[in-house]
């Protein structure tokens, strides 16, 4: 990656990572672990990966983030304000009565929000759905699923898994976001997930680790994935809750 890119994209982490803090410090609770865990990935998606504009949110070729684990919404909302897709001021309505921005993302409510999440393993399945209509339609397409260690406790997740790997839905690129906490206590004292990479491996994916704080090393592993062409692909990010 450039080196001024690089910057561009450090830099819009600064910016999300400042907005999650300012939004719920002004709402007085949140999920702040979970939205800061995902800061350099949201970053790198739509500082450099994803296709998509702006002021059409809702264009047709463009590609779509599911954000699967819906408590972490606040890092979503803070990059699709600093991209443009809706005024910034949004941002400290967070959860307030009539808001634009739920606690968790409302594809009905938010521009930019391209799939209702927060009952936790239903993202999975509503991405390898619209993955099958990309490859239905024959378009070259992203969908991002980005799903929460705590939420591989759903027997959903594996199962939506078992079918993106069967049908070699590699344009749904599988980010899970390892930062080994969960709601009561550490991932490995509530249910161990043991190697969440051979896990994967074991179903059919590509897999790969990176540190979940490292743009380029997010970027990089992204560009792999999308050179992989008959095989389910998945990134794991080793992040810091």
């Amino acid at each position: 990656m450039e080196k001024d890119k690089l910057e561009e994209l450090k830099l819009l982490s600064v910016k999300i990572r400042k907005d999650v803090l300012e939004m719920l410090e002004k709402r007085g609770y949140g999920h702040m672990g979970g939205s800061l865990s995902i800061v350099e990935l949201m970053s790198v998606l739509y500082g450099k990966q994803l296709r998509y504009d702006a002021k059409n949110p809702d264009w047709e070729e463009r590609d779509m983030v599911v954000l699967s684990k819906g408590h972490s919404g606040p890092a979503w909302y803070s990059v699709l304000a600093e991209k443009g897709f809706f005024d910034r001021e949004w941002l400290f309505t967070l959860n307030d009565g009539g808001t634009k921005l739920p606690s968790h993302p409302d594809r009905l409510k938010t521009p930019g929000v391209d799939m209702t999440t927060g009952s936790l393993g239903q993202g999975t399945s509503a991405a390898a759905g619209i993955a099958t209509g990309f490859k239905m339609n024959k378009t070259d397409q992203y969908v991002y699923l980005i799903v929460g260690d705590g939420e591989l406790n759903e027997g959903q997740c594996w199962e939506a898994f078992q079918y993106i790997a069967h049908y070699k839905l590699n344009h749904c690129v599988v980010i899970i976001d390892d930062n080994k906490k969960q709601l009561d206590g550490t991932t490995k004292e509530v249910m161990n997930p043991f190697s969440i990479e051979n896990k994967m491996k074991a179903f059919g994916f590509y897999t790969q680790t990176v540190k979940g704080n490292d743009e380029e090393a997010i970027d990089e592993a992204i560009n792999r994935a999308k050179n992989v062409k008959d095989q389910a692909v998945c990134i794991i990010l080793d992040s810091i809750k």
